[in-house]
């Protein structure tokens, strides 16, 4: 008897907890849910919480248990590492209808603050334009049915809504990530929209109706946009752009300690999303997030100065690196140095962008690597015996 074919699962039938990472209103459907049952303060017209409830949602609540009950009541984790009083900010800035900018470095976590605000907003984080020097008008404004635009004619039906059209129209938050990786005529593109709160069709206009041939903004729409301050190959924002935007500047975690956490932290939940329950190396944890906190600011905390790599050393680089390592302790685990790992994957973040890269990673590890080593720690001695890993 023949066995059986069954066919693969697609992304209709695969279950969500199979996917690799669920967006943020699944991972944090039940704190959500929580929120909006304790949440009795007034909201802006078509956001799903308040506003003190949505920076809860992204900046944590202390410790505080909430919800309706004590069977549902929880306690809402922190999500963004940073000053509360930015969260804030942010919040203001939409519920006021103004644009949001979130500018920063590589890996501060703008991307994620900018879901985590659309999904406590409006449910859903789902609503993007990923800018890029590919990206056309039509997938910030809409495109056409072609097929029904031959057959019927410029109509309604005909169109097919961008994600920005369908936030207007339903009212939610759109995100805009790398919004400087488009071309300036791409990007003015949503002038009209953040003013004047409508997006025009005058492919419609056949009778002069302006209910028929506009989209009009819904209560709760508002636009979430991100950019990086060190980029190569952006196309600088107009005046009158940058005029519809409130500016928000993400730095990178300036405690040390917390960003040790946020390392650990994040590094075993994305070893637990793929069934590696291990734990991550405290002194790894350590003494990276020493390496990328000295690289990063070209500085180290005695005072040595430090030549920068071209390469922006991001907490978002330094949880690779802690994953990569530990899961290669999950897969070859027979005599495994975790430190002994470090140099090869940090040659990897580096040697991005220029070959003297190299140098300036064995100028470091011949300062205040060797230095550090000489006042007697062994976990930096151990760095410098594995100097020669930066040479091969």
């Amino acid at each position: 008897m023949a066995k059986k074919k069954t066919q693969p699962k697609t992304s209709a039938t695969r279950p969500m907890s199979r996917v690799q990472l669920p967006p943020a209103e699944v991972r944090y459907a039940d704190e959500l849910a929580a929120l909006a049952a304790s949440d009795s303060a007034s909201r802006p017209e078509g956001w799903n919480l308040s506003p003190q409830a949505v920076v809860d949602f992204i900046c944590g609540s202390d410790g505080v248990k909430v919800g309706s009950s004590k069977t549902n009541a929880r306690e809402i984790s922190e999500k963004f590492v940073g000053p509360r009083d930015i969260v804030q900010r942010c919040v203001v800035t939409l519920a006021g209808e103004r644009g949001l900018m979130l500018v920063g470095e590589p890996g501060t976590a703008k991307s994620m603050l900018g879901e985590l605000l659309a999904v406590a907003i409006s449910g859903t984080g789902s609503l993007a334009v990923q800018g890029t020097a590919g990206t056309t008008e039509d997938q910030i404004r809409y495109g056409w049915n072609y097929a029904m635009l031959l057959d019927r004619g410029p109509v309604r039906e005909a169109l097919v809504p961008s994600p920005v059209m369908t936030a207007m129209r339903d009212g939610k938050v759109i995100r805009f990530e790398e919004i400087t990786r488009c071309l300036p005529e791409v990007q003015d593109a949503l002038i009209s929209i953040l003013s004047e709160r409508r997006l025009m069709i005058p492919e419609m206009d056949q009778a002069g109706d302006e209910q028929a041939n506009s989209i009009f903004a819904a209560p709760g729409f508002a636009l979430i946009a991100t950019a990086n301050l060190r980029d190569r190959g952006v196309s600088e924002m107009s005046a009158a752009l940058k005029r519809r935007f409130n500016f928000e500047t993400i730095a990178p975690i300036a405690d040390e300690v917390r960003e040790r956490e946020l390392v650990s932290i994040r590094a075993a939940a994305l070893l637990a999303e793929t069934g590696s329950l291990v734990a991550v190396d405290r002194s790894l944890v350590e003494i990276l997030v020493t390496v990328f906190r000295d690289l990063r600011s070209g500085r180290s905390d005695e005072g040595w100065q430090v030549t920068r790599p071209s390469t922006v050393m991001s907490t978002a680089e330094a949880v690779a690196v802690a994953t990569a390592i530990t899961r290669e302790s999950v897969f070859f685990p027979s005599g495994f140095d975790p430190i002994s790992r470090m140099p090869g994957h940090l040659l990897g973040v580096v040697m991005k962008d220029e070959a003297k890269d190299r140098e300036r990673l064995l100028a470091y590890w011949d300062g205040p690597v060797r230095r550090r080593a000489e006042d007697g720690s062994p976990l930096w001695k151990r760095l410098v015996d594995l100097r020669r890993v930066l040479e091969e």
